[in-house]
């Protein structure tokens, strides 16, 4: 059924609306006889006037059908998941997923047995929160909202669909998926919503804890992360699953340092800012981080050095010494713009200098490459003449 308010609006213009393709795509999945709509993100984003990164598609045409359709209007379809009715189009270069409307027939809080349907209001009650169960007509961006997520997109709230306890039962990720939209959209919490997460988040045991740090470090980068954070610490949120995050403290800091420096919130600088140094190894482990931002959260908290911030990303790598830095609240600004360069001596010119091949070339050079640090990385010449006076003088001794 289309019941839907008489007043809601229409999509704004908007660049992604433009994108090749689109129109193509419309017209191959009958969008003039309301079988396709966009749905989720984009609508939600471009009613708040914000960029879209990927747009959705949702679609009464079965999946066999859609790609019957897309690959008879010279589409390329990708069956990405079409067991659960997704569909990859690219046309004209432009990506879009393509989902047949769906309900679900049994869920066990990690993942769902869907069926499909014909119903858009029954694919929009399965969703999670009002403010992404919003759909817009292909052609002329008819919004249509079933759920109240228009009132809630003006009032910057993230409210579940129907019962919040159903929902999560449903997928016990929305417990993090409602605080993530919410440091990304929200003003005001939606108090109901608050009390289903606190009271289920041990569900959160359930999950895999991939799926846990993809959401947890989206909502580090979030607009009101820091007020978030601090909120899931009260209520026990991480207990169940990072009982080593109890104090926000540090992060309030590091995001004001972040803002003053005019540096980019950062993911797994935040993380660092959350933990202690000692538990940096075993969250990186338990959230099955990448081997490389396991090493940054490990290495985030060894302090600045005493070399100054140019000396400290030379020896450790642009990416931690801008964490080390942050976290102390020191400056960055010898940082921005600059890229540690390459010693430009090496073992050859040590040994053209008279020294036998072997362990005393490695530590010569390595007194080389102190000295050159320390007088600010100076050019092949000066970095010679370095090289020379310290032969000179190791040779008086």
């Amino acid at each position: 059924m289309d019941t839907v308010r008489h007043d809601e609006p229409t999509l704004p213009a908007a660049p992604w609306r433009d994108q090749p393709g689109l129109k193509r795509l419309a017209d191959a999945l009958g969008a003039r006889d309301g079988d396709a709509r966009y749905v989720g993100g984009a609508v939600r984003d471009t009613l708040l006037g914000l960029d879209v990164a990927d747009i959705d598609i949702a679609t009464r045409h079965a999946p066999a059908e859609v790609i019957a359709r897309l690959e008879g209007g010279g589409i390329r379809a990708v069956p990405t998941g079409i067991d659960h009715g997704t569909v990859t189009a690219v046309s004209s270069g432009t990506v879009v997923e393509v989902t047949t409307l769906r309900r679900d027939v049994s869920t066990d809080g990690r993942r769902a047995t869907v069926a499909f349907t014909d119903d858009w209001r029954e694919d929009a009650a399965r969703r999670d929160f009002t403010i992404n169960a919003l759909y817009a007509d292909l052609l002329t961006g008819q919004v249509y909202d079933w759920f109240g997520g228009l009132d809630d997109l003006k009032a910057r709230r993230v409210r579940f669909i129907g019962d919040p306890y159903q929902r999560i039962a449903e997928d016990h990720l929305r417990i993090l998926r409602f605080f993530r939209f919410h440091a990304r959209f929200g003003e005001t919490i939606d108090r109901d919503g608050l009390t289903a997460c606190t009271e289920r988040a041990n569900d959160l045991m359930a999950l895999s804890r991939e799926r846990i740090a993809a959401e947890l470090l989206k909502l580090l980068v979030a607009p009101k992360a820091v007020e978030t954070i601090a909120l899931m610490i009260e209520c026990g949120i991480f207990r169940p699953v990072l009982p080593e995050i109890t104090d926000a403290a540090a992060l309030t800091r590091l995001a004001a340092h972040e803002a003053a420096e005019g540096v980019a919130p950062d993911a797994i600088r935040r993380l660092a800012a959350l933990i202690a140094p000692a538990d940096a190894e075993g969250v990186g482990a338990r959230l099955k981080l990448s081997n490389n931002d396991r090493k940054r959260l490990q290495a985030a908290h060894d302090g600045p050095g005493n070399e100054g911030p140019r000396a400290l990303a030379y020896r450790v790598g642009p990416a931690i010494a801008t964490d080390r830095l942050l976290l102390v609240g020191e400056s960055v600004a010898e940082l921005r713009g600059w890229a540690p360069p390459r010693l430009p001596i090496g073992g050859g010119e040590i040994v053209a200098r008279g020294i036998a091949k072997g362990p005393e070339v490695a530590r010569i050079l390595r007194a080389v490459e102190s000295e050159w640090i320390a007088r600010g990385f100076p050019d092949a010449a000066e970095t010679g003449a370095i090289a020379d006076q310290l032969l000179r003088s190791e040779s008086n001794r």
